[in-house]
């Protein structure tokens, strides 16, 4: 079905919240940008930074001093801290991207090679060069890979830098970087079946190349793919060991001495440690390694150390065992990288700290990077819930907690990233990700935020959360990135019982969105591009079975789900609306909406009203006749992943306008 006929290009054109409507035929209410102001019947107040902190996603030790590069910040730096002294002792800025995933270094320790995630490719730099000889000096742009996303980074012994990411259209490559000619060459597509390539590691004769499809799993994606890349003949030889085929993807790589280590992203199955000869991959051993993630390898003697998702474990070649390191101290949180120094373990937690830890007592001391100067600005954020008088707002490692009255804002430490949430009786419950189930906070408990529920770790990301009041239950809907489809959970917090349903709508299609009426669940999904048919499903949640369910015909996947009355509202990631009646199961209304939403988008119900969010604008919908007005545009919200909209319980919204958390009052006219 074909109902988009709006140019986004004339929209953009006509500028503002005025240009918009009247490219739309709508109309505006206008609110001005300040702090609190009204136009009409709309009261905006600007609640400040939503998130604040120093946020991390890379770490690398070179001599004395470890380097850290910075997780959706802007602007995008890395920051040099000294670990005798425990101060920051340089800075630097990235002029592209969002986050620094990968960092390398050359083997004389002078240069410090980043590559950036995007949020869109084309022709700016990716890739940039730091001269650690003079620190004060910025690291400068070399090139750009044509993978949007530099994921991981290979300097081999005589200079030449490799390069593997993914997030454009085409297959992941592998990328060379040669500092004699300044040169960026491709050296071809190792894996058509591969999504995403995490992991590189070179010598002067050969190129490790580890993929698979982490993200975009499931179908006909590929899963894990070593490949050896021969520099001199340029021939790609497949060396996975057969023990990692089952699993996602390849982690990890790193040479230690005449091996290649290599590692493996987990699902369904526990991750693997496998020693391959540089000389000869096919001889090699395999360990079970514990958790789904093995990361950041380092080694100290003959034993190797490395990160998984609860903390530290060490590998023996001479055995062949992973055990897990049991620590004296804070937890570690996301670790984001694990070097030696000393004989002693260097671990940059995701919480925003080294900790400095001797393998042999577990004794660990922690230097948090605020105290020691890095400089903590606004990140972009995931959900947002408000009730009770306190507004929570997820980032990475975090959720802030803002008080509604007196305006302190206080950063709650929690593993992963709050996607979704709500506050029920003052209560917040969360859906974590990665693989982190239910979060619970109850602040007059006096407890720390903590895990409530835990699910199947390949169900790893909970994208919407709702509250079904008749059978008090939790109802969660949650996406497989590695095996496609998804699940829907249920959560009573009186009982503490659990439920789910894996693959409600079919194996293919990401869940993704949820709404409740009258103690029937609706289901709202849709297939990793922006197409496909876009099923709604109704669930008995308490049954646990399918009643019914409908496509809508919108030609895309579901973005959110709302219900007001008797309508089901559903956006759709090509930014159509349409508005179901639940008890006919008729499509009452349809309308393309995407000047004013395209992506993923948000619904909530308020004020018997039904409001949506995008990047760009907040819009309600008349209840009788379906027209959309815009209440604020030009958001620029700072999502992270995916806009949010939500409301307390005295009827106010809340979202981003930039890196702010703004309240919107909003009495829709009669």
């Amino acid at each position: 079905m074909q109902i988009c006929h709006i140019s986004r290009r004339s929209v953009l054109q006509a500028g503002g919240a005025a240009g918009l409507a009247a490219a739309l035929g709508l109309t505006a209410s206008g609110p001005s940008t300040a702090a609190t102001a009204k136009a009409g019947t709309t009261e905006i107040t600007d609640l400040g930074p939503a998130v604040v902190q120093f946020s991390l996603m890379s770490s690398i030790l070179v001599g004395d001093t470890v380097y850290i590069g910075s997780r959706n910040l802007d602007p995008v730096r890395i920051i040099a801290f000294h670990v005798p002294t425990g101060k920051i002792v340089a800075e630097t800025e990235l002029k592209t991207g969002y986050s620094i995933q990968a960092l390398a270094a050359d083997a004389t320790g002078r240069y410090l090679y980043a590559g950036v995630l995007q949020n869109a490719g084309g022709a700016q730099a990716n890739l940039y060069r730091w001269d650690l000889a003079t620190p004060s000096t910025t690291a400068t742009a070399i090139g750009r890979i044509g993978d949007r996303d530099v994921r991981d980074l290979s300097v081999a012994p005589d200079g030449r830098l490799y390069a593997v990411g993914g997030g454009s259209s085409s297959k992941p490559a592998l990328w060379e970087y040669d500092p004699a000619t300044g040169q960026v060459l491709s050296l071809g597509i190792p894996d058509t079946g591969a999504t995403l390539a995490r992991a590189v590691a070179a010598t002067n004769s050969t190129v490790f190349f580890g993929a698979g499809s982490t993200l975009g799993g499931g179908g006909s994606a590929g899963r894990a793919c070593l490949w050896a890349y021969d520099r001199a003949a340029k021939t790609y030889t497949q060396v996975t060991p057969p023990e990692m085929l089952a699993d996602p993807s390849i982690r990890e790589l790193s040479i230690l001495g005449d091996k290649l280590l290599a590692s493996s992203a987990a699902s369904t199955q526990q991750s693997k440690i496998a020693l391959l000869d540089l000389g000869n991959p096919t001889s090699y051993s395999v360990a079970t390694s514990i958790g789904k993630t093995a990361k950041n390898f380092t080694s100290i003697g003959n034993q190797v150390y490395f990160a998984n998702e609860t903390g530290l474990c060490v590998y023996s070649p001479a055995t062949n065992s992973v055990s897990q390191l049991t620590l004296s101290g804070p937890s570690l949180g996301e670790i984001w990288g694990v070097d030696a120094r000393n004989n002693t373990l260097l671990a940059t937690s995701g919480y925003g700290f080294v900790a400095e830890i001797d393998p042999r007592t577990s004794s660990m001391a922690v230097t948090d990077l605020g105290e020691a100067g890095a400089s903590a600005s606004a990140q972009t954020v995931m959900g947002i819930a408000v009730g009770s008088g306190f507004a929570y707002v997820g980032g990475n490692g975090v959720i802030a907690r803002h008080s509604l009255s007196s305006g302190e804002v206080v950063n709650l430490q929690s593993q992963g990233e709050a996607k979704d949430a709500v506050v029920v009786a003052g209560v917040l419950y969360t859906g974590q990700y990665n693989s982190q189930g239910i979060w619970k906070y109850d602040p007059p408990s006096g407890q720390p935020i903590h895990q409530a529920a835990d699910f199947p770790a390949a169900q790893n990301r909970p994208l919407d959360v709702c509250w079904d009041d008749v059978n008090r239950l939790m109802l969660v809907a949650a996406q497989s990135d590695t095996e496609g489809g998804g699940s829907f959970w249920t959560y009573n917090p009186g009982t503490g019982a659990k439920q789910c349903f894996t693959n409600p709508i079919d194996n293919r299609q990401l869940l993704r969105a949820v709404a409740t009426r009258e103690g029937v669940a609706y289901l709202g999904a849709g297939l990793p591009t922006l197409d496909g048919p876009g099923t709604i499903v109704a669930f008995d949640p308490i049954a646990g079975k399918e009643l019914w369910r409908i496509e809508p015909g919108m030609g895309a996947g579901i973005a959110a789900l709302a219900i007001q009355g008797r309508n089901l509202y559903g956006l759709t990631r090509k930014g159509c609306i349409f508005v179901l009646d639940v008890p006919t199961r008729k499509i009452v209304h349809q309308a393309d909406i995407s000047p004013l939403s395209y992506g993923f988008g948000a619904l909530v119900a308020n004020r018997s009203v039904i409001y949506g969010v995008s990047d760009t604008n907040v819009f309600r919908f008349d209840p009788k006749t379906f027209e959309v007005t815009i209440v604020l545009a030009d958001t620029d919200g700072g999502w992270y992943s995916g806009s949010h909209i939500t409301n307390d319980e005295d009827g106010y919204l809340y979202t981003m306008r930039g890196r702010n958390l703004v309240r919107i009052d909003d009495h829709p006219r009669k």
